[in-house]
């Protein structure tokens, strides 16, 4: 039996070490926004918002007497704290509670990366980075070259560097970019190239 607890014990803890919610612990001092669902609009407008932890852990909720422990806590288990914090204040009888952090958004804006398309293109600016990325795949997320954009000559900036392909070659094609690039479609000349 005492084999079974400890198997138990450690499948919960891999299971909570997998998921990712010891790692995305709240901490003291950070802010968090909160948004409930599930009670009248004038309360979600009263409610919604967002809150900073105090120095000792706690976060402070309109209609709600005394904080609630947030300091250690995984975002979505604060969530089931306040709700069940408001259900037992008599408040709210299925309120529905969503929580982020501000070091989750930051997080997941870290792993982002960009690319510039720029020139004569349907859509300029910039676009998501995706791993393998080719050089026809951002202008082609750029929307593609205009009527007057020029895919004979399409400029690829690099740390300081600048290379000229005609995305009419299949070679061309399938040249690499790497975050932070600059990709120009220029105008097309007289000559139509």
């Amino acid at each position: 039996m005492k084999t079974l607890s400890k198997f138990m014990a450690l499948a919960t803890m891999a299971a909570t070490l997998w998921s990712g919610t010891a790692l995305a612990q709240i901490s003291t001092k950070e802010i968090l926004s909160i948004t409930i669902k599930g009670v009248p609009a004038t309360e979600q407008t009263r409610i919604s918002g967002e809150y900073v932890v105090s120095p000792d852990g706690q976060i402070y909720l309109p209609l709600l007497k005394g904080g609630i422990r947030a300091s250690g806590l995984s975002s979505s288990a604060l969530a089931r704290s306040i709700e069940s914090a408001y259900r037992s204040a008599e408040m709210y009888q299925n309120p529905r509670i969503t929580v982020v952090s501000r070091k989750d958004t930051a997080a997941s804006n870290i792993d982002q990366q960009l690319i510039s398309v720029g020139g004569f293109v349907k859509s300029p600016g910039q676009k998501p980075y995706t791993r393998g990325m080719t050089l026809f795949q951002a202008v082609s997320a750029a929307g593609g070259e205009t009527a007057f954009g020029s895919i004979k000559r399409v400029e690829l900036h690099r740390n300081g560097k600048k290379w000229i392909y005609d995305l009419r070659n299949s070679t061309h094609m399938r040249v690499k970019v790497y975050p932070h690039d600059t990709i120009n479609v220029p105008q097309k000349t007289a000559f139509g190239n």
